[in-house]
């Protein structure tokens, strides 16, 4: 096998052509897996070829503790931005989606598991507002880890902000949609991720507070089979449908559609 034309997925094993799972929008073609995918890549693959305008895009993250684990926080994000190319964990712009004009947020789980700190819940509050004064549907994929530890209580109060702000969403009659990505855990998870009109899942992504294997360490006990995956949460309710990510778009429009927006 030449060298870098073939890949083994992590959920099945089986090597798999590159190529092919690109084409398949990250998706493996043996076992359905559903990769974790770059901010850009999604916002490609979601959105009318052209029709993405971002905005907010220079702000970048501060030291507000002076924080240092194995490196300085500093460092830490100076790679990250290196390594990505993006200043932040999350990317927020207007776009169309099937010709429906959208507020769009895309979080990246390439940048620091797309942890939220204070400008990921600045940008996403932001992108909030901006659907309230434009009158369009706000549209955020999730995928994260949860509050950055890193900025300590500066990032857990992003969970009441960016919660404020889609209560002032609801308020103004506005249309919120959640597409929950793997992983959608923690501080995010137990805010704007769980905050949605319609809270839709890709197929098999972890979505809870924390994961199920801290909780089974907690508690000591057996959980349920499937614990934590998109499908245990449609059945508690939690999550509203189970969309494969090549009808998302579709799914996203015809949603718009049905209210009216």
């Amino acid at each position: 096998m030449p060298a870098g034309l073939w890949e083994k997925c992590q959920s099945c094993g089986a090597m798999v052509y590159r190529k092919e799972v690109e084409a398949n929008l990250g998706v493996c073609p043996e076992c359905d897996h559903h990769r974790r995918i770059d901010a850009r890549v999604r916002i490609e693959q979601l959105t009318d070829p052209g029709s993405f305008e971002e905005f907010l895009i220079d702000l970048s993250p501060t030291d507000p503790l002076k924080f240092k684990d194995r490196i300085p926080y500093r460092e830490r994000i100076r790679a990250q931005q290196k390594k990505t190319g993006e200043h932040e964990a999350v990317v927020v712009g207007k776009a169309y989606i099937r010709g429906r004009p959208v507020i769009l947020a895309v979080m990246n789980p390439a940048f620091i598991m797309a942890s939220m700190g204070s400008v990921v819940g600045e940008k996403v509050t932001a992108s909030i507002e901006r659907a309230v004064e434009e009158n369009l549907p706000f549209v955020m994929i999730t995928a994260s880890g949860g509050a950055r530890m890193q900025e300590g209580m500066v990032s857990l109060v992003q969970m009441a902000k960016t919660s404020a702000a889609l209560a002032r969403l609801d308020d103004a009659g506005g249309l919120y949609i959640v597409v929950c990505t793997d992983p959608t855990t923690a501080g995010v998870a137990a805010s704007f991720a769980s905050l949605g009109d319609f809270i839709l899942a890709e197929p098999r992504a972890m979505i809870g507070f924390a994961g199920p294997r801290v909780i089974k360490n907690t508690i000591r006990a057996e959980l349920p089979e499937g614990f934590q995956t998109s499908e245990f949460m449609v059945e508690k309710g939690f999550v509203d449908r189970i969309i494969p990510r090549e009808n998302i778009g579709r799914e996203v429009a015809r949603i718009i559609d049905y209210c009216g927006k």
